[in-house]
């Protein structure tokens, strides 16, 4: 490691050098979405000083070894009132022979969480020297972002304006991320898949430090909003061509690019069809909230509230029930749009047998035509040893638990990337 003497002085005094956090970078082609392996990764402060913390190599998965990074003490982000940054800003330059440069700049790290962050090269053209640059956004809670303009918690229908709701709650496969205000029509649009879009959204909003219970209350609000904006194709039916934007004042923080975290990732996949929803509606709830410190909104949930009731031992149920009401329950989506098959409602593990265990090692094995390191099975429809190891593997690379079982999480994350990667290789 490359540490010099004015990084270690700059920022950190003798309490906060022991303060870390880790990062792990994941590099693919972006035209094919295949792991790009032995790709350089160089990390270095997100300031003027260039000078070079670590290099890392990824493997042949694409990714790079989890690396130690200095950063402010966990303290920081569990106090409202506290002044300082509350986590570390670092930049990453990642080549690779044949594709363009990439650098990721304001990569946050926060103590004792690990950031994961996702590149996707581009493909040299000729003798093309270009550099793409991605500047990530400061968190909601740090930054100066405006507050939400407040709506209505329940949609109606509305012959005067045509509005109409689909007829049934789906998880949709990618939701439609306009980068800017509703009527900035010179802002891009963004196709990001349901899971990943939740995973910025929540990893730009809270911190990833907060009690498990505030982290899963806050990714259910933020999936009951989402849901409800795509129900009621609450900007289709005003002549729009997306979803949702990136805007607090409209909608969620969403930065392009950005850097997610382990501990929400993992929470996402749990529960990523999972929305809020009362007796007297037929919508997910349009469950909005503030920070409840720079902003406050006394009908909603607070962000800092729901810290505050985590801290206390309040599960995520009542958390939110604290803030929307006691009448407010859970409800799972039906569908998952874009998927072959749902989940089978039992967890497929050793000695289990069928063709949900043959529709699994299927799927593996597609996949590991762009993941050496994922073996290939017989699709006989027996769980057996070496289908536990290739799960496993296929867990380990992808961020969840490696139990070697199928549960919800892992099926679903499995046919996410068989998707992928079945739609790309038809491209070529």
């Amino acid at each position: 490691m490359f540490y010099n003497n004015n990084f270690l002085q700059m920022r950190f005094s003798d309490p906060m050098v022991s303060s870390k956090g880790t990062l792990q970078v994941n590099v693919y082609d972006r035209t094919i979405g295949k792991p790009v392996p032995n790709s350089n990764v160089r990390i270095f402060k997100s300031d003027s000083d260039k000078a070079t913390i670590d290099n890392l190599i990824t493997n042949s998965s694409g990714q790079t070894a989890n690396i130690e990074l200095q950063c402010p003490p966990k303290d920081y982000s569990l106090d409202p009132n506290n002044t300082s940054k509350p986590f570390e800003n670092y930049n990453i330059e990642v080549s690779s022979e044949g594709f363009e440069t990439t650098v990721i700049q304001g990569i946050e790290i926060f103590d004792g969480t690990e950031a994961i962050q996702n590149v996707e090269l581009t493909p040299k053209k000729s003798n093309d020297t270009n550099e793409r640059t991605i500047s990530i956004q400061e968190n909601t809670l740090w930054g100066n972002f405006p507050s939400k303009i407040p709506e209505k918690e329940v949609k109606t229908r509305s012959s005067e304006t045509g509005f109409v709701v689909l007829d049934k709650i789906v998880i949709p496969e990618t939701i439609v991320v306009h980068d800017g205000l509703p009527d900035n029509n010179n802002a891009p649009n963004y196709y990001v898949p349901f899971k990943d879009y939740i995973k910025n959204v929540a990893s730009s909003e809270i911190y990833s430090t907060w009690p498990d219970a505030t982290i899963r209350a806050n990714i259910l609000a933020i999936i009951s909003f989402t849901l409800n904006r795509v129900f009621t194709e609450w900007y289709r039916n005003r002549g729009k061509n997306f979803t949702i934007t990136s805007s607090t004042a409209y909608d969620h923080a969403f930065s392009y690019g950005r850097n997610i975290f382990s501990e929400i990732s993992i929470i996402v996949d749990e529960m990523f069809s999972t929305y809020i929803t009362k007796p007297s509606i037929e919508q997910p709830l349009f469950s909005q909230y503030c920070d409840g410190k720079k902003v406050s909104c006394p009908d909603w949930m607070t962000q800092w509230g729901s810290k505050d009731l985590g801290d206390q031992g309040y599960n995520a149920v009542s958390i939110l029930k604290s803030f929307y009401g006691q009448d407010i329950y859970l409800e799972q989506a039906t569908q998952v749009n874009g998927i072959p098959s749902s989940f089978p409602n039992k967890n497929l593990q050793q000695g289990s047998r069928g063709s949900n265990v043959r529709t699994i090692q299927k799927e593996l094995n597609t996949i590991s035509k762009n993941y050496q390191d994922i073996k290939k099975l017989n699709e006989d429809g027996i769980f057996v040893q070496s289908t536990t190891n290739t799960v496993e593997t296929f867990q380990s690379i992808f961020g969840l638990p490696a139990s070697g079982i199928v549960d919800y999480p892992t099926w679903y994350k499995i046919s996410d990337v068989y998707v992928a990667v079945k739609k790309l290789a038809e491209l070529k």
